[in-house]
């Protein structure tokens, strides 16, 4: 699909944006099947473990067809991933994924929440996930996530009945699923949560069940299926002019940094779920048979039922705001229920119609994106009534002020009323950031100190306007978030959130500075202004040992968004040493010590995220041979700058830039993560790489997953990728090759290096090799078999060839002394002390 097509198509589904951060601006359609939802009293909870776990086909059909109110509960926020469109890893990392989940159930339709499970990485058993995961946190997540949603129905995406087959974190996901399913029902379980939103219980419980999970679709043919339920997803959306596989796929193409955009589908096919717990509908094609899904379902409902299927079944899609009249005395009877779940949903619900229906354009726009504690910013007001309702704007409160600016205008049709406010930002509020990121967690949780913050998608915006209009007579409060709207002459009206961000942010570029001597080295510390006339000091807080010089030095920055650069010299100690370094900077009698990291994408909203400014220094015992490094950059890592760290001279080679005469200036050649899955080209360069190692090379080839390869040959050799892996980050390493060079020179290898490693030892191991290969190393998770292909090494030519799926892609950026080590000889092997300088630049 080009990209102009699936942008058309996203703009009719569900009001998803051309541009992540637009407001939303629903057109007759799309009030139309608002309205439909309206009428519908049934929700459905999805279940999983990571962005991208969901399966969009159901969530939309769940959404868009039966129209239950549909949200999918992801117990991780996926920072345990790979990225593949940036350098973002971990919490950054994590902050995308939410985004890009965010972005999929704008178009899906559904709705998205979490809980604090922290994704730590691969985990092969739900035991080890539970351990590490605190299992008594997480299950209150869910416990809550049910208690607040109150879904009749529970989805999960995976099978609780199969422990160690697949990965511990989808497994553990149905697991407390399960057993949460009947804990939100009872009163005794977590009852702090009992006191705000009372106990549910769910109707049903499936499993979302596939032939994939019973082995072959032969082995499902044959499986008895007297719990199971099957419907037709592929069903045709008129209105959209869109199937509801089509609308799914868009929606999974948001994971754009996993790699998921794909091709639109369209067409018949069949979604299987099996029941777990509750009655099994007569009707197996119906999720919902046997449960009331009508107004009558709450006492006095039946005339708000009345009232609006009239309205569904006369829709004006030529004029809607036709049907405000009756909108507005539904909305009232919804406000007299005693029901407090289906009155404060469907409250929501019908304020958009309502909105909407009466072509209201309702904006508060800051002068400025961003602006600190405080700083004084005007509010651009923008109020228009399209549409020939009776409409009175009484008044709006901005909610950093305590007053309520008082209006009293008729709003007439087409005429755009524009106000102008200044306000101060109170210093009470705090910089905008990903609240779950505020506090440091554990490995396998956030901490939030906020409860009642627990579960959201994302951060509440600090200031927003509420709106207090009549609409014929009835009083209505719309609330807007503050935003910044802007033009770009290359892509039109833009929007991003307004962010409150510190006076003063400061960072050291470099997170792992690497010192493989005891020479001194100059650092550049940078201090961003959030405030105009920005006037202070800066000191860095460093290990025993360390020296840094000068002790402190003066900031003067005059305007707010500018930079200023200071020079510290760092001197190291003479033995192998690591800590903190942490740049600080003082205003006043305050002080600032987090870095402002800001992530922008073009199919997500602007983020800003504030972490903790620290850099790991190490002292490093090191040997290395040669200098100058060919990189073949793969899914994305900081490989290349880890290496610049401890000496080596490195070029990033884009694969046309791959020749003989070219790599002749080069001691190696190292290939990125995942190269050979997403560059295409570089099945044909494979001859000339082979050729350089022949020749007398390096070449260094990092892991690759078994599918998708774009190469016939990853190897001169015969080799075969697996999925083995071993999570465990202080898994047992044997040292089967003790003798060999790579594990003696120039630096001497031992057991002692793979102390300290972060994450996982590695992955994707290949597990079959021909005998050119020597293995060097060992390790295993508990309880399984040694796993042997973590580090291979051949003889080829006058050359050698290396495989390796270790993860240096994640031990280099936590500075890893033991990795930086290996690594190095890995560069070095076959290497003399004759070193070549053939002037190259990058």
């Amino acid at each position: 699909m080009t990209k102009k097509l699936a942008t058309l198509l996203l703009t009719l589904v569900f009001s998803a944006q051309i541009q992540a951060q637009q407001p939303e601006k629903l057109n007759a359609s799309e009030i139309h099947e608002a309205v439909k939802k309206l009428n519908f009293l049934g929700s459905v909870l999805y279940l999983a473990a990571h962005p991208d776990d969901e399966n969009t086909r159901l969530i939309s059909y769940m959404s868009n067809h039966v129209k239950a109110r549909t949200a999918y509960l992801s117990l991780t926020r996926g920072d345990g991933g790979q990225n593949l469109i940036g350098p973002e890893l971990r919490e950054l990392l994590g902050v995308i994924r939410t985004q890009e989940l965010l972005a999929a159930r704008r178009t899906d339709g559904g709705e998205q929440r979490f809980t604090r499970a922290n994704d730590f990485g691969y985990s092969k058993h739900p035991d080890e996930t539970l351990a590490i995961w605190n299992k008594d946190e997480v299950l209150s997540d869910v416990v809550l996530a049910i208690r607040q949603f109150k879904p009749d129905i529970i989805i999960n995406r995976f099978n609780h009945r199969t422990p160690g087959t697949t990965h511990g974190h989808h497994t553990s996901s149905a697991m407390l699923s399960v057993e949460a399913f009947d804990l939100a029902n009872d009163k005794n379980a977590f009852p702090e949560q009992v006191k705000q939103y009372g106990t549910w219980q769910p109707k049903r419980e499936f499993f979302n069940t596939s032939w994939w999970f019973y082995g072959s679709k032969e082995k499902f043919e044959e499986a008895d299926k007297t719990n199971l339920l099957s419907f037709d997803v592929g069903v045709y959306y008129p209105a959209l002019g869109l199937s509801n596989n089509e609308v799914a796929s868009l929606a999974s193409s948001k994971h754009l940094c996993q790699g998921f955009g794909r091709l639109t589908t369209r067409g018949s096919q069949t979604e299987w779920v099996e029941l777990i717990k509750g009655d099994l509908p007569k009707d197996k094609s119906n999720l919902f048979d046997g449960i009331n899904t009508t107004w009558t379902r709450v006492e006095n409902g039946e005339k708000i039922g009345l009232i609006l299927k009239s309205i569904e079944n006369h829709f004006n899609f030529q004029n809607p705001s036709i049907h405000l009249k009756d909108l507005l005395k539904a909305k009232a009877l919804i406000q007299s229920l005693d029901d407090l779940q289906w009155k404060d949903q469907k409250t929501l619900e019908i304020n958009r119609i309502i909105e909407a229906c009466a072509g209201l354009y309702l904006e508060a726009s800051a002068s400025t994106p961003t602006s600190s504690a405080g700083q004084t910013i005007d509010v651009n007001i923008e109020v228009l009534n399209r549409s020939n309702a009776t409409i009175h704007l009484e008044s709006y409160k901005i909610s950093s002020k305590n007053s309520v600016i008082s209006k009293a205008i008729n709003l007439e049709n087409n005429t755009k009323e524009t106000f102008k406010e200044t306000i101060t930002i109170p210093s009470n509020l705090s910089p905008t950031s990903p609240y779950w990121l505020n506090q440091k967690g554990s490995l396998g949780m956030y901490k939030v100190a906020d409860k009642s913050l627990i579960g959201k998608p994302e951060s509440p915006r600090a200031i927003t306007v509420d709106f207090n209009l009549k609409i014929e007579g009835q009083p209505i409060t719309i609330t807007k978030n503050l935003i910044y709207r802007y033009s770009k002459p290359d892509k039109g009206e833009l929007y991003r959130p307004f962010e409150i961000i510190p006076k003063a942010s400061v960072k050291i570029d470099q997170k792992v500075i690497i010192f493989e001597n005891d020479q001194q080295k100059d650092i550049p510390v940078i201090v961003k202004a959030g405030q105009d006339n920005l006037e202070g000091y800066v000191k860095i807080a460093h290990p025993k040992g360390w020296s840094v010089f000068p002790e402190k030095q003066k900031i003067v920055i005059d305007n707010k968004g500018q930079e200023q650069t200071l020079v510290f010299t760092v001197i190291p100690p003479k033995n192998q040493s690591e800590g903190l370094m942490i740049p600080k900077v003082y205003i006043g009698n305050q002080t600032y010590s987090k870095e402002l990291v800001e992530i922008d994408y073009d199919h997500i909203p602007f983020q800003t995220v504030l972490l903790p400014s620290q850099s790991k220094v190490v002292r490093l015992d090191i040997q290395k041979r040669g200098d100058n490094i060919a990189y073949i950059e793969g899914a994305g890592d900081a490989v290349p700058e880890s290496l610049q760290q401890i000496g080596y001279n490195v070029i990033i080679l884009k694969p046309e830039e791959i020749t003989t005469e070219r790599l002749s200036a080069f001691d190696a050649v190292v290939v990125g993560i995942r190269a050979y899955n997403i560059v295409e080209d570089l099945k044909f360069k494979q001859d000339i790489l082979f050729n350089f190692v022949e020749n007398g090379g390096n070449m260094i080839v990092q892991y690759n997953t078994n599918r998708r390869v774009k190469v016939d040959n990853i190897t001169p050799y015969n080799l075969k990728l697996s999925r083995d892996r071993v999570t465990d980050e202080t898994a047992e390493v044997t040292l089967l090759a003790p003798n060999h060079e790579l594990l003696n020179f120039p630096n001497k290898i031992t057991t002692k290096d793979f102390e300290g490693w972060t994450q996982e030892r590695g992955l994707y191991f290949p597990n079959e090799w021909s005998s050119e290969f020597t293995p060097i190393l060992s390790m295993n998770d508990k309880d399984e078999t040694a796993k042997t292909g973590s580090l291979l090494v051949a003889k080829h030519g006058k050359g050698h060839y290396i495989y390796t799926g270790l993860s240096f892609f994640r031990e280099f950026p936590a500075g890893v002394s033991g990795a930086y080590r290996l690594f190095a000889n890995m560069l070095s092997i076959g290497k003399s002390d004759i070193k070549k300088d053939n002037g190259l630049k990058n």
